[in-house]
């Protein structure tokens, strides 16, 4: 059977792993009726129920107490209430959707609640046209797993299983990745398999899912390499397949990989990823799998073929870093080993920048080379929910820097060798923040988040206090505030976005994968970058300039006549927008500054 709760002709099959307990009961809400469930092997524990259906309610008597479903697919009433069963059937509009190859992704990252007023998956149904019209090819959710309240990123679920019910629950989550494919839109699902949150846990009541061998950052580690790990492996693999079967989720993006300890001769991240994957191609679809992760390992996005774990693609923090020193200038906690335009020329090279060098913020070596690996296998941003939310206020790019500085990273974002990925509202230079907040039930827990937070933040030597995530009010101003798109500055931020994802789209030299790879040669007297991407009939060179002071450069740019695509200051730039090259040119980099070149003919 499959795991919790599941609808079949004439009843309900349920399934729990319980290994401590010889006696379980299914507990329903027919009259709270109490019904002895069937050991069986390994720990699990099943019966058959006639007469429920999709919408009944139940809990699991385990150890004396009736609790909810470890893999429940719906908490209505939040996560103390009862588990629900769901329908299973629903009606798919595109039958013919595989998703979409990933050198075709650009993403954009959306956290449910505060996307729109409403804070629902049906409401965020309705802005898939205007993200279709931007130029977006893939939406990554912020996890959805029910968590307590009403009011969180999501990194604190506690039912892995559960669609979020104050998002709308499960028929919400179909509704909207069936929107989105009927556009054109992949779905990507962030997916939390290194720790639950502590508010409503019940795991621990049911088996040895968590171990005290190792910690997260967040609390107890799951137990995936202990006694009895196997049961707890299988609870988050059928959990990633679920999206994938249940709720036709083009890709999984893995939480924080690197906390998941796991010694083992066939590690879980690349046994997930296997197991994605032979779905994948029994069903015919794209499915990707997606890893963040910390420790700058090539292996993780190596092929298997090539004795490596397999995931198709993962955030590369280091570019982040690298690009958003040079913006700001912030040398606090892991920017520290960042600060050289020959970093950010490092990540366009070969993707990692601390690929085995000495690392001054870890006092150490840090990382393995990614040289070789195909663009593809990077996910780069200017932004995204952390590196907004581990601000002290959860500050925007667009607050942090002019609009220069904005355009500039979005140019280095949209024209990389690379997956490109946008932070909701970015494309229009939002201004309201993205801090952390939760909605605990516990006082304890939310004083304890509290005292977190203002830890976190001191590392970074912040001089202001971040603000109470317990607050309704800091929730409330993470909104987005769609109405900024039509007026300025924004409208012209959101035209600048539109310009360079329509370049992404139409020359060849930009899009993914490139026949020649990258070259980023750095101009140090101007404290520039010069990015040239090359396909089989065409050629773009990208400048970068992050000086405050205006300076002339010379360019190597071969024979022919040159078009300006794109570029942030207008007749600043000394060139016509039709140029020709005798092999150099002279241009202006007016300060920070970006300018876009597209080769048009042979001379």
């Amino acid at each position: 059977m499959k795991l919790g709760a599941t609808a079949v002709e004439g009843g309900v099959e349920f399934c729990v792993w319980a290994p401590a307990h010889e006696r379980v009961e299914v507990v329903t809400s027919r009259g709270r009726e109490r019904l002895p469930m069937r050991p069986v092997d390994d720990g699990y524990h099943e019966l058959f129920v006639e007469g429920l259906g999709p919408g009944a309610r139940y809990r699991f008597g385990v150890g004396g107490t009736d609790l909810p479903d470890p893999a429940s697919r719906s908490q209505p009433d939040d996560v103390h209430g009862d588990s629900e069963v769901v329908e299973p059937a629903f009606a798919w509009s595109d039958r013919e959707w595989v998703g979409r190859v990933i050198t075709d992704y650009l993403v954009m990252e959306v956290h449910v609640g505060t996307f729109t007023p409403e804070g629902t998956l049906d409401a965020a149904i309705g802005r898939l046209d205007e993200l279709a019209a931007l130029g977006i090819t893939a939406v990554e959710l912020m996890p959805v797993a029910e968590f307590p309240g009403s009011r969180n990123w999501g990194y604190d679920g506690v039912f892995p299983y559960a669609v979020e019910s104050s998002y709308g629950g499960p028929g919400a989550l179909r509704r909207f990745v069936d929107g989105a494919h009927s556009r054109g839109i992949a779905v990507v699902l962030d997916v939390v398999s290194n720790h639950l949150g502590p508010d409503g846990n019940v795991l621990s009541a049911f088996g040895p899912y968590f171990t005290d061998r190792y910690r997260t950052p967040w609390g107890a580690a799951l137990n995936i390499d202990g006694h009895d790990s196997d049961p707890v492996r299988r609870y988050f693999l059928d959990n990633a397949l679920m999206w994938i079967a249940d709720f036709q989720i083009d890709a999984l993006r893995l939480d924080a990989v690197h906390a998941i300890v796991d010694p083992s001769a066939y590690p879980f991240v690349e046994e997930l990823v296997d197991v994605v994957h032979r779905y994948a191609d029994e069903a015919g679809r794209h499915v990707w799998v997606i890893a963040e992760s910390a420790a700058n390992d090539a292996r993780l996005i190596t092929p298997k073929e090539r004795g490596g774990i397999g995931c198709d693609a993962q955030w590369n923090d280091d570019f982040h870093h690298a690009l958003h020193v040079l913006l700001t200038g912030e040398r606090h906690g892991y920017y520290a080993d960042f600060g050289a335009v020959g970093d950010l020329a490092a990540a366009y090279r070969e993707g990692f920048v601390y690929a085995g060098r000495y690392s001054p913020f870890r006092r150490r070596r840090h990382g393995r080379s990614s040289a070789g690996l195909p663009g593809e296998r990077f996910v780069v941003f200017a932004q995204n929910h952390d590196h907004v939310g581990n601000r002290a206020l959860g500050d925007r790019l667009s607050t942090t820097v002019d609009a220069p500085a904005a355009k500039l990273a979005a140019a280095a974002v949209l024209c990389a060798p690379f997956v490109p990925l946008l932070f909701m509202g970015e494309e229009y230079g939002e201004t309201n923040p993205f801090p952390y907040f939760v909605s605990h039930t516990d006082p304890a827990l939310v004083e304890a988040v509290r005292r977190g937070r203002a830890d976190e933040f001191a590392e970074f030597h912040a001089s202001v206090a971040p603000p109470d995530p317990q607050a309704v009010e800091t929730f409330e101003h993470a909104k987005l505030d769609w109405e900024k798109r039509g007026r300025e500055p924004h409208a012209s931020m959101l035209a600048w976005y539109r310009s360079l994802i329509e370049l992404r789209a139409t020359r060849p030299a930009l899009a993914l994968p490139v026949s020649v790879a990258t070259v980023a040669d750095v101009l140090d007297d101007a404290l520039a970058l010069v990015v040239r991407r090359e396909a089989a009939d065409d050629m773009v060179v990208v400048v970068l300039g992050f000086d405050d002071r205006a300076h002339d450069i010379e360019l190597a740019l071969p024979v022919g006549t040159w078009r300006v695509l794109a570029d942030t200051h207008g007749g600043e730039r000394g060139l016509a927008e039709l140029f020709d090259s005798e092999g150099t040119v002279t241009a202006k980099l007016p300060g920070v500054s970006a300018m876009i070149l597209g080769y048009e003919t042979v001379a």
